[in-house]
């Protein structure tokens, strides 16, 4: 690589850094909980722009700090940042539409929000939300599902001039009709228990009486 597109590119990278920070101050769109030492993908999709390179980039330490990784293309030639582990962090193209930055034996130390900025030929820059990534941390567990409560039933209440046959007074007119049944059946029970009585224990009830 020539010194001139070398200086055009960190010329930009710094440009890019400078103003990233607020725009990495918005919450990440999607949350990774890697285990310790294992090795976990990020993928960038250039959706409806025909991708030619892709820069990416860290945010650490509550926003302060922004790193900036490195940038692959589509020949799949990756130049990384000042300071970054090259055994460890892999960029690449996955395929014809997007790309993935790779973490080999993930540590704690690799938290932040990882964002990537894809350009294409004619050096329009989309950029992509950010995946915070949490080493190390138990992700939460869902909150259980409840039951629906069952629908209250509603109760009819009546007034004396919204009373109808068919409506509410029919609430109040059949415990009536029940009650005044219970009474005939409890009369028709007394006078024929008197009926089946010889006359001398009829007598001699009224005149205990």
């Amino acid at each position: 690589m020539s010194l001139l597109p070398l200086a055009w590119t960190l010329l930009t990278v710094s440009l890019w850094t400078s103003g990233l920070s607020q725009i990495m101050q918005q919450e990440a769109a999607n949350v990774l909980y890697p285990e310790l030492f294992s090795t976990e993908a990020i993928e960038c999709d250039c959706m409806n722009i025909s991708c030619d390179s892709v820069f990416w980039f860290r945010s650490i330490s509550n926003h302060s700090k922004v790193q900036f990784l490195g940038k692959c293309n589509n020949a799949d030639r990756a130049t990384y940042g000042a300071g970054v582990e090259t055994k460890r962090f892999k960029l690449s193209r996955k395929s014809g539409v997007s790309f993935a930055l790779r973490i080999i034996n993930v540590t704690e130390e690799d938290a932040g929000i990882y964002s990537c900025v894809l350009r294409d030929r004619k050096n329009t820059e989309m950029w992509k939300p950010g995946v915070l990534l949490r080493p190390g941390v138990i992700p939460p567990t869902s909150p259980p599902v409840t039951k629906p409560k069952p629908p209250v039933k509603s109760v009819c209440r009546c007034s004396k001039k919204n009373s109808s046959p068919d409506g509410c007074g029919s609430l109040i007119l059949w415990p009536l009709v029940g009650l005044l049944a219970a009474l005939a059946l409890a009369l028709i029970c007394t006078l024929y228990y008197f009926s089946r009585l010889p006359k001398k224990c009829r007598h001699r009830f009224v005149k205990k009486r």
